[in-house]
């Protein structure tokens, strides 16, 4: 008896440790799937994205994000976020962060002048697509409206002979 539980300790820790990553794996990682065009031709509706959950603080340069939708009326949220399967996110690309120079398609919206730089806790985004609502439209996103950073595709690759959903 004493030899099976001296055989069954170190699995029963293994299973404890594999629960506990998967526990904070799940609340670190979202799948997210893409409805729309303003990303193409990176991302295309259907497509699933793996995200890495963090705040805009997280976020560098360059990286695509999901973010919070902005509600009618233009304004943006404060508080929590909502949960991931119980809102409408937007993914789009970072194009600059604190300290960045304003992009000139952007700095009518948010009325800078040449030479202003992105403020603290602000984003600029961008849509990939040539059809984008983003920071054109919105101007600044706060740091707390993104929900985090893309980190992988999920979908296949194409061209390589997968099939793909509709």
């Amino acid at each position: 008896m004493r030899r099976v539980l001296i055989l069954l300790a170190p699995i029963a820790a293994l299973a404890a440790g594999l629960a506990a990553g998967l526990a904070v794996a799940r609340r670190r990682l979202v799948v997210v799937r893409i409805s729309g065009a303003s990303m193409l031709p990176t991302y295309r509706t259907g497509d699933r994205v793996l995200v890495r959950r963090t705040t805009g603080a997280g976020v560098g340069r360059g990286q695509v994000v999901v973010l919070q939708t902005l509600p009618p009326g233009g304004e943006w949220r404060t508080g929590p976020l909502p949960a991931p399967g119980a809102a409408m996110w937007f993914i789009k690309r970072a194009v600059a962060v604190p300290g960045d120079p304003v992009p000139p398609e952007v700095a009518g919206r948010v009325g800078a002048a040449p030479g202003d730089t992105v403020p603290a806790g602000r984003l600029v985004v961008l849509g990939d697509g040539p059809v984008s609502e983003d920071s054109r439209v919105w101007g600044y996103v706060p740091f707390d409206r993104v929900l985090g950073v893309v980190v992988r595709s999920m979908s296949p690759v194409r061209g390589s002979g997968g099939v793909a959903g509709s």
